[in-house]
């Protein structure tokens, strides 16, 4: 990964000494070794900071909301995450590609800083790198090194299906325990790519549609109306469970909504281009109707 890190401090050199942007978006080295963290690079010198190694988990796209009024011309390294989550701003047009410079780096796959915080000696990649299909970028402007095997070729839902083989009760009690853990902090939601509202119905506390207790009632209704938001939308970078100090498993609720939705309009995967609409997005006379 050295090396990689070595080419991509002098690509963003390159970029901010030419003008072809003012500020290059990248990851740091943080205070401990499982710690690294997103950074904005606005100077030649400052791309010594940059570094490449197997922390680099946070998806760098979201910050590019920031910059859509501004003047600053923006590059960005991203993975195979990063770029869906960008094409998944630019579906929902809350940015527009041409206003950025996108440069794609395959990912190896990075370690589950959690456990690593654990002290953990051998600590595993993350679960969502674990299960991903999609490591290397879906778009790019230019891409550095060369593509990686993806880990997986199929959506692997085993953990779902362990829930649903429970009973009512069980589920019930599973999910309750769950969400009575969550402090809704919301990190869950900023840190998330398809949770772009401008305007969060959380945030409307005037609305009436949500007190602000913290209990299991609450929390699980606040966890549901998420996972229905994002449903076909969620680009599986895992960041949900990554920031959530609490270890709420929010990915297993998206998964759920993605495996449902794949029996039910056919398999589909977010962010892997920006032309097609998202499942619960278009209406066929022939979708199923079991609900009704």
């Amino acid at each position: 990964m050295l090396e990689m890190q070595q080419e991509m401090r002098k690509v963003a050199k390159e970029l901010l000494e030419s003008g072809e942007a003012t500020v290059v978006i990248g990851w740091e080295k943080g205070a401990l070794p499982y710690q690294t963290s997103p950074v904005l690079i606005r100077s030649a010198e400052e791309t010594e900071k940059l570094v490449w190694d197997e922390y680099c988990q946070q998806n760098l796209s979201n910050y590019l909301i920031d910059f859509v009024y501004s003047d600053e011309k923006v590059a960005i390294f991203a993975k195979g995450c990063d770029t869906r989550a960008f094409n998944r701003l630019v579906q929902d047009k809350r940015i527009k590609a041409e206003q950025f410079t996108v440069i794609g780096v395959p990912c190896p796959g990075m370690k589950d800083r959690k456990q690593a915080a654990k002290g953990v000696a051998d600590v595993p990649l993350a679960k969502a790198c674990q299960e991903c299909r999609y490591p290397n970028p879906v778009y790019a402007n230019r891409t550095l090194g060369q593509p990686v095997t993806p880990r997986a070729t199929a959506p692997d839902y085993s953990d779902v299906e362990a829930i649903e083989a429970m009973s009512a009760d069980e589920k019930a009690k599973f999910w309750q325990e769950q969400y009575s853990k969550c402090i809704r902090c919301y990190a869950c939601r900023n840190v998330c790519p398809a949770c772009n509202c401008t305007n969060c119905i959380f945030d409307q506390s005037k609305s009436g549609w949500q007190s602000k207790d913290i209990n299991a009632s609450e929390n699980q209704f606040y966890g549901i109306t998420r996972a229905f938001h994002v449903a076909g939308r969620c680009i599986e970078c895992g960041q949900c469970d990554m920031v959530c100090p609490s270890d709420v498993p929010i990915m297993l609720m998206n998964k759920k909504a993605k495996k449902d939705l794949d029996q039910l309009f056919g398999q589909y995967d977010a962010g892997l281009e920006t032309e097609s609409l998202i499942p619960l997005g278009r209406y066929d006379v022939n979708d199923p109707e079991e609900f009704m």
